[in-house]
């Protein structure tokens, strides 16, 4: 099943829940009345005179038939062994009764289990998608304002057509390439050459884009990598200053910690003011320790310390917070390379990641850092911040698009947990869902 196919399913599973309710208990409400019913007319035969039952007899024939019961009574009290008989064949019967219903018990029991873990399933899947609907709507407000004044002009499909298309996509932030892949895909769609209604044009070209975009993440790494059991997982944060990378150390750490792991912070940002005691505070929330340096320190020693004390002292996760730095700054990029050699002669097959965190409202900005980092370090991922700021929830599409790296982690909110991990299908889902019918 395709990601356009998943995201007409999740649209036409979301029913209102009122309708659902009102329809069980109308349900409910019909059998109560059925049985209620069903039970006022037995009693109702059961209270009726036995001369209106059977139609009405003379005396004579009275007589008869008390005589024939009378004889009916006497054989029943000479036959005490079949009457024994009987009772135990009924104590039996219960027996039985009683062990089919233990058993119909049980059965319904694990019944009952197994739909209540369906339900805690259903209910997290509806909790990560209603963090993905309210983050990602002021996107979806944005798309659905661009989408909505380009096809307010829309008579035909023609050249002029087309070019109002790539201008609202990259004003998306789509990406100017991949504008123009979807227009040039576009103009061999031969759904779009027939449709003449505007919602018809709009749901064939989100399809184009949610096929595209799929194609392009065919064989991508979204999974986080950990060194094998008992070793040390270093992970390396890199970006420009104010993107987020402090903040996000912090929530991942909050949340590793809370999912059993011993995590250790670097504050390795020795450039910034104000960084280390940030990263501290981080970890006072998280009760995770942090190694830290002299204001003005050389990042590199600190990173030397850190790793020694993770590895030495057996922790799960090593975090190590970077400078901010800007991609074309040869100073600073040769002061990672160093930093990186330093990891990988204590712990040889680290850092396990570098993950490139990026500010979703830098838009276009955002695309060229990540093509600078990647050039010059080897990102493993990135980590897209602040997308509940942004409008322009098209960045995603590029990225994957032009730059072929995987977002691993998108940030909603300032809390730890609207720090989630990337699901495209949610993503896709909270993107479009109001604009295709």
């Amino acid at each position: 099943m395709g990601l356009f196919d998943i995201f007409r399913k999740k649209k036409n599973n979301v029913e209102p829940e009122s309708t659902t309710n009102s329809e069980s208990l109308s349900e409910s409400q019909f059998e109560t009345l059925s049985q209620s019913n069903s039970e006022t007319t037995t009693s109702s035969a059961l209270t009726q005179p036995v001369m209106e039952q059977v139609g009405l007899v003379d005396e004579r024939e009275a007589d008869e038939w008390s005589k024939a019961l009378d004889k009916k009574s006497e054989a029943i009290h000479d036959l005490p062994e079949s009457e024994s008989e009987s009772e135990s064949e009924s104590e039996s019967e219960s027996e039985s009764e009683s062990e089919s219903e233990s058993e119909s018990e049980s059965e319904s029991e694990s019944e009952s289990e197994s739909e209540s873990e369906s339900e805690s399933e259903d209910e997290i899947e509806r909790n990560e998608q209603q963090v993905y609907d309210e983050g990602l709507k002021k996107s979806r407000t944005g798309f659905a304002e661009r989408f909505n004044r380009f096809l307010a002009n829309f008579r035909t499909v023609d050249e002029d057509f087309f070019e109002d298309l790539e201008e609202t996509l990259v004003g998306a932030d789509v990406g100017f390439d991949m504008a123009i892949k979807i227009s040039d895909e576009l103009r061999e769609e031969v759904k779009l050459a027939n449709a003449k209604r505007k919602e018809d044009v709009r749901d064939v070209i989100i399809k184009k884009m949610v096929d595209l975009y799929e194609a392009d993440g065919v064989n991508e790494d979204t999974q986080m990598h950990f060194a094998p059991n008992g070793s040390t997982t270093v992970i390396l944060f890199v970006g420009v200053n104010g993107v987020g990378k402090t903040t996000t150390i912090g929530k991942l750490a909050s949340k590793y910690q809370q999912a059993g792991k011993s995590v250790l912070l670097a504050a390795a940002d020795t450039f910034r003011a104000g960084a280390t005691k940030q990263l501290q505070e981080w970890g006072e929330r998280a009760n995770v320790p942090v190694v830290a340096g002299k204001e003005k320190a050389d990042p590199a020693s600190v990173v030397f310390e850190a790793v020694a004390k993770a590895r030495d002292e057996h922790y799960d996760i090593l975090f190590v917070d970077t400078a901010g730095r800007l991609q074309n700054n040869v100073n600073l990029m040769q002061e990672l390379e160093k930093m990186k050699r330093i990891i990988q002669r204590e712990i040889p097959d680290a850092p396990h990641e570098v993950l490139l965190v990026l500010d979703a409202t830098t838009g276009q900005n955002a695309l060229q850092q990540a093509k600078l980092f990647k050039d010059s370090s080897d990102v493993t991922g990135i980590v897209l911040t602040k997308m509940d700021g942004t409008a322009k929830g098209g960045i995603v599409f590029a990225i994957r698009n032009e730059m072929h790296l995987p977002v691993k982690w998108i940030g909603f909110g300032e809390k730890a947990s609207d720090l989630r991990e990337f699901k495209p299908e949610e993503f896709v889902y909270g993107l479009f869902k109001e604009l295709v019918s």
